[in-house]
């Protein structure tokens, strides 16, 4: 073995490649248990998802193993390159893609399928961090935040068109690297108003909402009279509040699908439909719930073994380990996630080098939504939104693209102490 190739090994971040392979295995022996057929027993099985499954941990390892022993400086040089391949297949795959589910978001080759989206994500965390890691790029320019907006929102354009609303959804992650860089949090806390007022648009009549931020409005104007600018800027956000909550409620009504309202009034109680949209969070809660404290046993999950849950193996994955482990299964998998989420944040404050902190930021946050998405939606916090739970969920094209995002930073770690 080289100098060099000890040193990988030797700076690698094992906690993280433990909490990786945790949630591996642990996804691996879930998806063994929501689709268990006893005529196919063996969980190396490749005709059945656990056995296909363990094809993609494999290569995934293959994928790891040549990542760890590029050359690191290649991530930084070829950022640009790899986000435009990218920005092309997204493209392209919207012309000869296969539909599935509603969405043209596959290439097909014969029986293997690819998701470019899963693909993006790491491509884009790249992009947005070779450019505000530039000695010319200035973030408090206003043009700075423009440019960095547009890295992520071209390729969740693209993504909106296939149309797979889920995965747009994703980039909003990058909000919270462009915070760490010195994006303003007023803008943040505008987002989280904005997101209120769409409730509220829903649950409250306009006319009713309308006169309520007026007065609200009004109020602030009295008490901070004397402040010349804030009474200009409350009246200003009043009245663009008031432009929200009316174009909020024209986009609901005349926009969206009808399955699509359909999700969001459930969520917010507005509906009861356990035969429709509400039957795959309905069915979730159940199965989650029959677990108790410390689950049925593995595989004993009656809701799991019936059927009763669709895309079990994927979107609704964590439903089966909450019915077969429990509450304490369930805490498990949530503390792994928090203590990676943890992790990647620590070593990504200690780089030594903007690129590797702003993309281990990207990396933590894409995990962190998907993570909040996807659990949330399980559990009836978040409306019925397909996207899979990072390491988890069953599928080549996800577990190869949160692997390979994960692993550039932890190459990216190890490869700050060979050149310092």
């Amino acid at each position: 073995m080289t100098r060099e190739s000890k040193s990988i090994w030797a700076n690698l971040d094992w906690i993280s490649v433990a909490l990786y392979l945790a949630l591996v295995l642990m996804g691996w022996i879930s998806i063994y248990a929501a689709v268990y057929n006893e005529e196919h027993q063996s969980i190396l099985d490749t005709t059945q998802k656990y056995g296909k499954q363990l094809i993609w941990i494999g290569t995934s390892i293959v994928l790891i193993i040549a990542i760890l022993f590029m050359d690191g400086r290649l991530f930084e040089a070829l950022a640009i390159p790899i986000y435009v391949v990218n920005i092309v297949l997204l493209a392209l795959v919207l012309i000869v893609g296969k539909e599935i589910s509603g969405a043209k978001s596959w290439f097909a080759f014969g029986s293997f399928s690819l998701q470019p989206s899963e693909f993006a994500k790491f491509a884009t965390a790249l992009a947005v961090a070779r450019y505000l890691s530039l000695t010319s790029t200035d973030f408090s320019k206003f043009s700075t935040k423009v440019i960095s907006v547009v890295l992520f929102a071209i390729p969740a354009l693209l993504i909106a068109l296939q149309p797979d609303m889920g995965s747009v959804l994703v980039y909003a992650a990058f909000v919270f690297v462009l915070y760490r860089e010195g994006l303003s949090g007023y803008l943040i806390f505008g987002g989280l108003w904005l997101v209120l007022l769409f409730i509220m648009s829903l649950l409250v009549d306009n006319l009713y909402l309308t006169i309520s931020i007026s007065i609200l409005a009004l109020i602030f104007m009295y008490l901070f009279r004397k402040n010349k600018p804030l009474p200009l800027l409350t009246g200003v956000v009043a009245g663009a509040s008031i432009g929200f909550v009316y174009l909020a409620g024209f986009i609901f009504n005349n926009v969206l699908a009808p399955h699509q309202k359909s999700r969001f009034n459930i969520l917010l109680g507005l509906e009861t439909d356990y035969s429709a949209a509400g039957y795959n969070t309905h069915q979730s809660l159940i199965a989650i719930g029959s677990g108790g404290f410390s689950g049925k046993g593995f595989l004993k999950g009656t809701q799991t073994k019936l059927d009763f849950v669709p895309e079990q193996s994927t979107d609704y994955i964590f439903c089966t380990v909450g019915e077969e482990w429990g509450y304490i299964g369930t805490s498990i998998v949530i503390l792994l996630f928090t203590a990676l989420f943890f992790r990647i944040i620590y070593k990504a404050e200690k780089q030594k080098t903007a690129f590797s902190r702003i993309y281990g930021y990207a990396v933590a946050s894409i995990i962190f939504i998907h993570f909040t998405i996807n659990i949330g939606m399980a559990i009836g916090l978040l409306p019925v939104i397909g996207i899979p739970l990072p390491f988890f969920s069953y599928g080549g094209s996800s577990l190869w693209g949160f692997t390979i995002l994960l692993f550039i930073f932890l190459k990216l770690d190890a490869y700050q102490w060979e050149i310092w």
